[in-house]
């Protein structure tokens, strides 16, 4: 199966590179949810090639609904994690699968074809980057961290916008960014790029792969209570563990879901 999710990510990618560089036709599917042919084209061949191997498997994706099989075995898929940054030119962008067996997330890869960088974690076995083994940061004090976040694209008419938390932790870190796809920024804690992450109303297929790279890197995600972190919770914070507790603080004060 790791074989199999490498390639479809890695095939998924090349598709994503070839419309990237031929030209994006793009369409709404809110007044500010972009989509594109490449997020349909891209999800639709993760799914043949699975189910070419594994016809019984499950499946959960941002771009269509699936039948449910009864199968123990979930595919997580985001064909195009970071589509606005995509549609705009911008390279960030990552194709990100994850496999769940009975409930537990045992597979997972993140690839931005732009780049080339693959980020790959079986559970048990380590996450890597390019063959490269993984681990996060030893940055020990907020003041020092490098975090990422992002916002959801409902920011502009929701109370809980993540502003209040993005201007507290400007004060409190060293620096934060906002890169714009969650599961580019979970994987980049996983690798060390990143010391922290947070982040509000992300779906199972933004978190999914990039939940069990940190993990499996040494770090720890969770939602803003510190509790263990699933794929429905609508708070996600990630870090390297040592900063985590001074996160925590800061997301226990702002507005929430």
């Amino acid at each position: 199966m790791k074989t199999l999710i490498i390639k479809a990510a890695f095939e998924a990618g090349k598709l994503l590179m070839e419309k990237f560089e031929s030209g994006i036709r793009v369409e709404f599917k809110g007044k500010y949810d972009l989509v594109t042919e490449a997020d349909r084209q891209a999800e639709a061949l993760i799914v043949k090639l699975i189910r070419e191997r594994y016809p019984d498997h499950n499946f959960l994706a941002e771009e269509d609904d699936y039948t449910e099989t009864g199968s123990d075995y979930r595919w997580i898929i985001d064909p195009l994690d970071g589509t606005t940054n995509y549609a705009h030119g911008f390279p960030w962008f990552a194709v990100s699968i994850a496999l769940e067996v009975k409930g537990r997330l045992e597979l997972g890869v993140v690839y931005n074809p732009y780049v080339g960088d693959f980020y790959v974690a079986e559970r048990g076995c380590g996450a890597f980057l390019n063959e490269r083994r993984l681990q996060v940061s030893t940055i020990n004090t907020l003041e020092r961290s490098l975090l990422a976040t992002g916002f959801a694209y409902d920011h502009k008419k929701c109370k809980a916008n993540n502003y209040d938390y993005f201007k507290q932790f400007q004060k409190e870190a060293q620096a934060c960014r906002r890169p714009g796809a969650a599961s580019l920024d979970l994987a980049s804690v996983a690798a060390g790029r990143f010391d922290g992450f947070w982040e509000l109303k992300l779906k199972p297929w933004d978190l999914a792969a990039g939940i069990l790279l940190i993990e499996e890197a040494g770090g720890l995600v969770s939602n803003f209570d510190g509790l263990p972190m699933t794929l429905e919770s609508q708070e996600c914070m990630a870090s390297n563990r040592l900063i985590h507790e001074e996160m925590q603080a800061i997301l226990q004060q702002g507005c929430r879901p």
